[in-house]
């Protein structure tokens, strides 16, 4: 979930389906992604396949899916398996559905949100979600895994600080991230929901987010893409005295 004072998105991101994210034009040759907003909290499901083979992957289904299915559907993808960068209801609420539906395993995040994700419909009440269900993972995600998205491994970093169990899901060859609540553009992860902690969070951004180079860029849960360089050198959060 975004930070109350993150901006909302772009108007074109209010439609239910928005198209295809202009992934080249931030030097990512190999892989295309299809940014779907869901749930009330506009968080940003994406979809992400190999060019060449047209598999892809689901990351972070938190509702709304029959747009998810609009998406897949208009660009043929094939779907191989869910992915979680971590386990907040907006995120999560729709995987165990669509893990029934696609017949694909669920992969991510790391163990230490089992917790949330074994809470999803008591919290789907509390914001009004309806329909969310628990949801156990085929397989947690630690530091160091990958996983497939065609012929492309994305590499495992867990970033805890938004949630004990955050991870981020980066490509250093195609110099791209998939980064959950950890960054966003101009902000950072919330910590004031359950196992949320903000030193944490800082030190993951300073220790494993920014050390990947400032060519990254970068999908947030919501809101706009941004490169890691952009937000080195002007997100308050990381800028100053208070970031070391």
């Amino acid at each position: 979930m975004p930070r109350p004072h993150v901006a909302g998105l772009q108007s074109a991101r209010l439609r239910p389906y928005v198209g295809i994210e202009p992934i080249r034009d931030l030097f990512v040759p190999n892989l295309r992604a299809a940014i779907i907003p869901v749930t009330p909290f506009q968080q940003n499901c994406t979809l992400l396949w190999s060019e060449e083979t047209k598999k892809g992957v689901v990351i972070d289904p938190g509702g709304d899916l029959d747009h998810i299915r609009q998406a897949i559907a208009q660009n043929g993808v094939t779907v191989e398996r869910i992915l979680l960068t971590h386990g907040h209801i907006d995120h999560a609420a729709g995987a165990a559905d669509l893990k029934e539906e696609l017949g694909v395993p669920v992969e991510g995040p790391h163990e230490a949100d089992r917790f949330l994700l074994d809470r999803l419909p008591e919290t789907g009440l509390m914001y009004g979600i309806e329909g969310a269900r628990a949801v156990t993972p085929d397989r947690w995600l630690n530091e160091g895994d990958t996983v497939q998205v065609g012929e492309v491994a994305l590499e495992v970093l867990h970033c805890p600080g938004h949630s004990p169990g955050s991870v981020v899901f980066v490509s250093p060859s195609q110099r791209f991230a998939i980064v959950g609540d950890v960054l966003f553009q101009g902000s950072v992860g919330r910590v004031d929901l359950p196992g949320g902690d903000g030193k944490t969070l800082m030190r993951s951004i300073k220790d494993k987010l920014l050390p990947l180079g400032d060519d990254i860029a970068f999908i947030c849960g919501h809101g706009p893409m941004s490169m890691l360089g952009e937000e080195r050198r002007t997100n308050p959060f990381l800028v100053g005295e208070a970031f070391v």
